[in-house]
């Protein structure tokens, strides 16, 4: 039997993996410059750390959870998404003593059953930020513009930023009031998500995919807002034009998830189909208290690495291309090939990549392996240059040949 990899997952090839590694790593250099810190979280927490911290009315939470009993019988669930396990560690682990705004960041795989198209997948891959203590403006203003710059670091074109705020929870329930208004009388034309949204979380109607064109018209959250949610986006607003941040306000932005406050904000990049969102976040001022730690306020963002591969690759942006062997050593003759294990291993301490042939191939067979490797010089050892001392160095790009010594090869090598 041939098995074949889980419906909704990708295996990441050689070749592919590096365009990977290098997207990771601008996503860590831009974290150090913007002074965050690595956390790793479990992959698995508990169910109802899930239901609370991303909200039971939550399309994750309600149909794409990957959801077990242990062997204690307890339910665990494959995360869906980062920020509750990131502010699940933060209360556990007192991060909240600490006398600074703690600054996270984390890269790694996300769980939900969902049905797998261009851009989704069922195991998925986030790269997320999460500042937590403060309430400045400044704060989700710099959480929107690290987004946006990763975006624009990476190459990506046409990359914009959809800001809204969905205020605070006194704001909100004088807007739930009058979206209901709007909503009730088309409620039977609705379809049956939103009709069981409808009671118990109608801003949630709002981010239906499927009847988007009966909200045109819909009463403005941003009309509903206190004198305090008000000076709040506009000072976001404010900073953002400051930075140079490309955004524009989308009124009808809740995003997915329970548990935003004031700012909530989408990256949109065209180029990946009917999916257009790239990733987005939002504050959670309520979110630390609600899983159990000391109401601290917060706010982040989750980016998809897989869409964000797909974009560069449809808008043809070449990166982290496989990098060039320095050497490929061959030997001729037995006593070589000892001597070959040696300065190999020599080399790749000095920080040089190396390899040879370990198939018992003929020279010409070697040459044409250092050649789809990209190596940029062949090391030749036969056993009379072995008596000698020497080795045979040439340049693969323009095919000059030199005699080194021996104990100099590394040298030499590292001066190139």
């Amino acid at each position: 039997m041939a098995f074949q990899k889980p419906t909704g997952t990708q295996d990441l090839l050689p070749g592919t993996v590096e365009k990977w590694q290098f997207i990771e790593e601008k996503a860590r250099d831009l974290c150090r410059r913007f002074n965050y810190r690595e956390i790793r979280t479990p992959i698995f927490e508990q169910t109802s750390l899930f239901e609370r911290g991303v909200g039971e009315t939550t399309d994750i939470v309600e149909k794409e959870m990957y959801t077990f009993l242990d062997k204690g019988e307890r339910s665990m669930t494959l995360r869906p998404e980062g920020t509750a396990g990131v502010v699940r560690s933060y209360v556990e682990n007192k991060l909240y003593g600490e006398p600074d705004v703690s600054k996270l960041y984390y890269i790694g795989p996300m769980f939900r059953y969902e049905r797998p198209q261009a851009g989704r997948q069922r195991q998925f891959h986030q790269f997320g930020i999460e500042a937590f203590g403060a309430t400045d403006p400044a704060i989700d203003a710099e959480v929107v513009a690290l987004g946006y710059q990763f975006c624009r670091e990476l190459g990506l074109q046409g990359v914009k930023v959809e800001i809204n705020s969905v205020g605070n929870p006194a704001s909100r329930a004088v807007y739930r009031e009058k979206l209901l208004g709007f909503l009730l009388p088309m409620k039977d034309s609705l379809c049956k998500d939103c009709q069981a949204r409808i009671e118990r979380n109608p801003l949630r109607v709002l981010d239906c995919k499927t009847d988007q064109d009966k909200f045109v018209g819909a009463p403005s959250i941003l009309d509903s807002l206190d004198e305090e949610c008000t000076a709040h986006f506009a000072k976001v607003q404010e900073l953002l034009s400051a930075m140079e941040v490309d955004y524009e306000i989308n009124p009808r932005l809740v995003r997915g998830l329970d548990y935003y406050t004031h700012t909530a904000f989408e990256y949109k990049a065209q180029g990946i189909g009917a999916i257009d969102t790239i990733g987005g976040g939002g504050r959670y001022n309520g979110l630390v208290a609600e899983v159990g730690g000391p109401d601290q306020p917060g706010i982040g963002f989750g980016i998809g690495l897989e869409r964000i591969a797909l974009i560069l690759e449809k808008q043809e942006i070449e990166l982290g291309a496989v990098k060039p062997l320095d050497v490929y050593l061959i030997a001729l003759g037995e006593a070589a090939e000892k001597e070959i294990t040696t300065q190999l291993f020599k080399l790749r301490q000095a920080g040089i990549s190396a390899e040879r042939d370990y198939l018992g191939r003929k020279m010409k067979a070697q040459m044409k392996s250092a050649d789809r490797m990209q190596a940029r010089y062949t090391a030749i050892l036969g056993d009379d240059e072995l008596q000698r001392g020497e080795i045979a160095l040439k340049s693969m790009e323009n095919g000059e040949q030199r005699t080194v010594k021996l104990s100099e090869l590394v040298q030499e090598l590292k001066s190139h």
